[in-house]
Parts: structure tokens; sequence; C-alpha cells
């Protein structure tokens, strides 16, 4: 029972009667006042209007008895109010209404100014005819673009459900209304706190509905209009439909736009985003994109970049061509190229997309983009993901690249190397020919030169990639290298000086010298305690290992400088301590066979280090590489000493033919003793065994 201190009473005053300007209608002005009693007297008031749509009124119309059923079923006149009722009725009658139009409907509703206490009267005209809901719409509209008005408006729960009510069964009739409606629900949709109004008359669904209408609709009138054009003579009337088609398109992205721009605020949650995207709302946003409007294009896009971010989605987009859709976009103006430019960001993660971008004509056009302060950061994001594919490396050398980023890595104004120029040259300079790019035009020798003067990590894994190449840049480097060999000893940053080793490793040419290099930068010792220091880095000691690979192929000076140097006892300490890491061991039998190919140390190595053991126990390692480097070292071991030779040739043997073997074993077991700890066929030279063979059924070729 509600308490009768605490009511509300409800009073009508200055009510007046007068006609619609423009309708057969008859409109009722009046002051209403709110008196709330809570212990004490509360009073509110505020304007108000009602509109009586006479929709029977015509020249045969009863105007007295019309007038009675106009004040029995409106609660606000009384019967004092017949006569006057029957006077506006009368005049009504008598007036010439000027032809309406939903343009004229649109145009009135936009010049006339709507007001939060007339919302009850624009409730009604939801319930008109169509161009009573356009205009009734429009002035719901004016009241909801202002922010200030949207509480009030949503506690109107009559005003809301019509709305949600008349976009469902009349928003595929009329464009101009649905738009109207939509936005109405697109500024609940700026404010978070309004999120679930819309949930609760499930708008977002309505909008996908529309939106995929809309677009079945486009591809309908594009289909006519081609047909049209192909089998129709009559220029003028192609002409005619195409402006048709251009008129309607225009009302049909303002549609979508401000669509798209609801989900797009709904899209906060993320629940409510997997709903989107489950009902399809990605193929409807890349459809989209070949759209001609700047704004929509914009939303489209910003809207795509969002969902990019999940795998799934992205893998959809590709599905449907977005790169293809999105090389014409660029360049365009700068708030919608750069929207662009972050949704191809988003895509270049992906390999199958980044190859697309160059397949379509993009890297180009991100290359001019370059020249552009506002969007080189973000193209240079996408030009490194592109360059860590091998196939596309190339491409670049077509464009302009490589003088740009060269320029912006000389040119620098910071404390540092910028690192996304730096990261792009650092993979560019692994194809060939970019390489040879860089170094034209005195590139390498100021990238040199500004390396060793900022001790610049980033610009000196530029130049040790570009040292890999054979050719003029790897001659042109040469002239560099004693400057790099100094830094071994000289530079205090271990990360530089593993990248000035990992290019001196890499000069594996006839002109280079590195007797002299060795004899005056006294390299032998360093890498001696280099690889001996229990602190070294696995990564500095394998590069050093390859440096004494290099070295030691170069010529005999040098491979007899490492060997009295007591390299190869340092070598034979690593191997035993780092047996497990493949690469390592790859690259110290590397250096163990590039010393054995030198005749002058050849000798020594077979004879007083334990090379050739070493080398005979790792014929039998997992990795192939290793054995077969191994195979190679052997065979210049067994030239030079008969015994090695034997041995070599046993163990060879008992490798190739090791399944022969056991299956030999097996079967002589139980007829042959043998030490428990004896190996097989320990007690004699396998291969003057003459019980091997047994009717040649088992000769296997060793």
């Amino acid at each position: 029972m509600q308490d009768e201190a605490n009511c509300v009473q409800r009073n009508v005053r200055k009510l007046a009667l007068d006609v619609h300007p423009t309708e057969k209608a008859l409109v009722i002005t009046y002051e209403l006042e709110a008196v709330l009693i809570a212990g004490t007297v509360l009073e509110q008031s505020r304007d108000c209007q009602k509109i009586i749509r006479l929709k029977s009124l015509n020249e045969t119309t009863d105007i007295a008895a019309l007038a009675r059923e106009v004040v029995s079923k409106c609660n606000l006149l009384t019967e004092s109010s017949i006569v006057e009722v029957e006077q506006l009725i009368s005049y009504l009658q008598s007036r010439k209404d000027a032809p309406r139009s939903w343009s004229r409907v649109s145009q009135k509703s936009e010049n006339e100014t709507a007001s939060i206490s007339n919302t009850e009267c624009y409730v009604e005209m939801l319930y008109e005819d169509t161009a009573d809901k356009v205009r009734g719409s429009a002035l719901v509209l004016q009241l909801a673009r202002n922010p200030e008005n949207l509480g009030e408006l949503c506690m109107n729960d009559t005003l809301l459900c019509a709305l949600a009510r008349v976009l469902r069964e009349d928003g595929k009739k009329n464009i101009e209304l649905a738009t109207n409606i939509v936005y109405i629900f697109f500024c609940f949709s700026t404010f978070s706190q309004f999120h679930s109004v819309i949930a609760e008359y499930k708008i977002g669904s309505v909008c996908v509905d529309l939106i995929d209408y809309e677009q079945r609709r486009y591809a309908q009138w594009k289909e006519d209009l081609a047909r049209k054009a192909a089998e129709d003579d009559n220029c003028k009337e192609y002409e005619k439909g195409i402006k048709k088609f251009h008129a309607l398109v225009k009302r049909q992205n303002q549609l979508l736009r401000v669509a798209f721009y609801l989900l797009l605020n709904l899209a906060e949650d993320p629940k409510s985003e997997i709903k989107m995207v489950n009902r399809g709302v990605v193929p409807m946003l890349v459809m989209s994109l070949e759209r001609d409007h700047a704004d929509l294009l914009l939303l489209v896009v910003s809207f795509l970049k969002k969902l990019s971010v999940y795998y799934e989605n992205a893998a959809e987009m590709a599905k449907l061509g977005v790169i293809e859709r999105l090389a014409p976009l660029l360049p365009s103006r700068p708030d919608l190229q750069n929207a662009v430019l972050r949704l191809l960001l988003n895509l270049s993660f992906d390999v199958e997309l980044r190859a697309s971008m160059v397949r379509v004509g993009i890297l180009p056009k991100l290359v001019d983009l370059l020249r552009d302060p506002m969007s080189a950061s973000i193209v240079l994001c996408i030009l490194y993901h592109i360059s860590m594919d091998d196939r596309c490396k190339s491409h670049f050398t077509y464009t302009d690249c490589i003088p740009i980023i060269v320029r912006l890595l000389l040119d620098r104004t910071g404390d540092g190397t910028p690192l996304e120029p730096a990261a792009l040259a650092i993979n560019l300079a692994a194809s060939k020919r970019n390489a040879q790019l860089i170094c034209e035009r005195g590139g390498i020798a100021a990238l040199v030169e500004q390396a060793f003067h900022h001790q610049d990590l980033l610009l000196m894994k530029i130049v040790r990639n570009i040292s890999q190449h054979d050719g003029p840049t790897k001659t042109a480097l040469i002239e560099h290298s004693s400057l790099i060999a100094s830094a071994l000893q000289t530079c205090e940053n271990e990360e530089f000086v593993l990248e000035c080793v990992g290019t001196l490793g890499n000069f594996n040419v006839p002109e280079m010298n590195f007797l002299r290099l060795l004899q005056e930068h006294n390299l032998v010792q360093w890498i001696r305690e280099t690889l001996e220091l229990k602190a070294s880095a696995d990564d500095m000691l394998l590069e050093v290992v390859v440096l004494v690979g290099t070295v030691s192929s170069c010529d005999e000076s040098c491979a007899r400088l490492l060997v009295e140097g007591g390299i190869v006892e340092s070598l034979t300490k690593l191997l035993g301590a780092k047996q497990e890491d493949d690469e390592l061991v790859l690259q110290i039998v590397y250096a163990y066979h590039g010393l054995l190919r030198q005749d002058a140390v050849r000798l020594a190595l077979v004879r007083d280090t334990q090379v050739p053991a070493y080398l005979l126990d790792l014929l039998h390692d997992q990795n192939s590489e290793v054995r077969r480097v191994c195979n190679n070292a052997l065979d210049l071991v067994a030239e030079c000493d008969e015994g090695w030779a034997k041995r070599i040739q046993r163990s060879k043997f008992c490798q190739h033919n090791a399944q022969w073997l056991d299956m030999v074993e097996r079967c002589l077991e139980n007829e042959v003793d043998q030490e428990p700890d004896e190996p097989p066929f320990a007690d004699s030279d396998i291969l003057d065994r003459s019980d091997l063979l047994s009717n040649g059924s088992w000769a296997s070729d060793p």
C-alpha cells in the first residue's frame, strides 16, 4: 500500500488548442504541474504538447460528430471544448493541403527544434504512417544527439520499445527511417552505461541484419546496372540509372556507417564482439572496403584493425582477399591512411598475408610512404615484417627502400641508431643484391666508420651480414679488416666484439691476409685465452671457433701460427667440455679439417695431438654433417700415417656395416668364446677375418 505521506499530484494548466500548420491535426499545448508531497510540498512544471491527427477528415466528414469523438477520447479536453474543436476542424476541412514528400518531412524535422517535453508526441508519430515515423525519429534523434538528454530518454521504455519495433518492422522498407533510429541507438552506444539497454532490445542483432540486407541490395543494384549496360543501347537511360544508383548508395553509406559504428562501440565487450564475428561481421566489413566513402572506410578499417588481433579473424580476412581491397586505399587522406597502415601492421604478422602484400604491389607504396614523417614509423615496422621472409627480400631491390634506409641510419640525430631502420637493414643485408646496394656510393665505408665511432651494435650487425656475401661486397669490407680486428682487444662491449669476430670469420677469400692480421694484433693469444676462459659465452666461443676454421684454411703460415700458439689443445679441451653442443662440435671439426688440409702441420697434428682420436670417435656421431666432415678429415689423416690408416679403415668398415656385423655376431656368439668385456672381433683385425663370409651370401661392400 502506497504511503499517503509520499504521493504525486498532476495538474493541467494553461491549456490551448490550435491547428497543425501542415497536417490535418489538432495541437494541444498545456503546462503539466507535478506536486510531490513528502513531508514538504515540492512543485515542478513543464510545457507539453499533444497532437491529435484527424485521418478520417475529408470534405464529407460530419464535423460535429468528429468533434465529440475527439473530446471523448482525449482526457485533456472537456465538454466545454466541443465548440472550439468544431471550429478548428471546420478550418482544417476547408484548408488546402500542400503535397508532402519524405524529403520535405525530413527537411522540416531538421528545421524543427525538438523538445524533451514533447517526447510523447514523438512516440505517437512512430505509430503513424511512414512520413510521420521518419519525422518523429528525426526529432528524437535531435534529442539523442545531446548527451544531457540520454539519461531521461533511457528511462522512457515506451519510446525505446517503439523505436526498436519500428526498426525491426520497417527498417528494411525505408532507409532514412532506419538511419535515424540506428543513429539514436548509436548515441546511446557511445556511453558504456547504456549498452545494457541496447542489448535488451537486441539492437546489435537488428543492425547486423540490416547491414547484410543492404549489402545484398547493393550487389543486386550493381548486377542490374551491369546487365542494363550490356543490354540497353540507350545511353541516357543508362546515365539515369547511374545517377539513381549513386544516390541510393550515398544514402546506404550513411546507414552502414552509423550501424558499423554502433557495433564497434558494442564490441568493447569481448562477448559481444564474439557474437558479431559469429554472425559474419568480418565478411561484411571486408565487402564494405570497396565503397567510395572516406568516413565509412575509416570506420570499417578501424573495426577490422580491432578484430585482426585474433588469428581466426585475420585468417578469415585473408580468405576474403582483404589485402587486395586495401591496396587501392594507399595513399589516401591522412586519417584513413594511418588506419590502413595499422591494419596492415596487424596483418603482417601472418606469412601468407605478407606475401599477398608483395604480390598485389603494396610494397612500392609503403616505400614511398617512408618519406612521410607521420607514416614512416608504422611503415618501417610493416617493411621489417615483410623483410623477414627470404622470398620477399629480393623485391626490395626494385624500390627506393635501401637508399632511404641507409640515409636514415647515417643521418642519426639522437643518442643511438633508430631501431626500426636498423632492424630492416639487418634483414635486407642478408640478400646479396641488397647488400650490394647498401655498399654503393661509399655506403659500406660510412657504415663501418659510424659503427666504430659509436661502437654501435646494430650497425655492426649490418656489416656482418654484408660480409657473408662473396664478391665485391666482401672485397670492399676487407679494406677495414684491421680496424675490425683491433676491436677484439680494445672494445669493452662484448656484443660488439662478437659481431666483429663473426665478420672476420666470413673473410674466407684469398685476398684476405690473415697472417698480417694475426701478427699485428696478437690474435693467436687472444683466441687461446678466449677459448680457455670459463666465463666466455657460448655464442662467443662458437664465433671464435669459426674464425679459427677460416684462418686455418687460408694458408700454411696461418695454420702453423695456430698450432704453435696452442690453439689445437684449446680446441680439444673445448670439445670435451661442450660435446653436447652440436653446432660447436661441428665448427671444431671444421677447424680440425682446415688445419689437416695444410701439409706443414698435418703430420704434427696426427702424431702429437689427440685430433685423430677425437675425429675417429665422432665418426659415429648422430649428426650427419659431423660424420661427413670427420670422414673427410680422417681421409687426410690416413694419407700421412699407415697405422692410423688401418684404424680408420676398420672404423669406417664397422660404421658402414654395423647392422650386418651385429647380425653376424649374434650368429657366432654361441660358437666363439669371448671375454665378457671384450668387444666383438677384438682378437684380430676385422678385415682379415675369413669367417665373416658364408658362401658370399652375407657379403657387403664397405
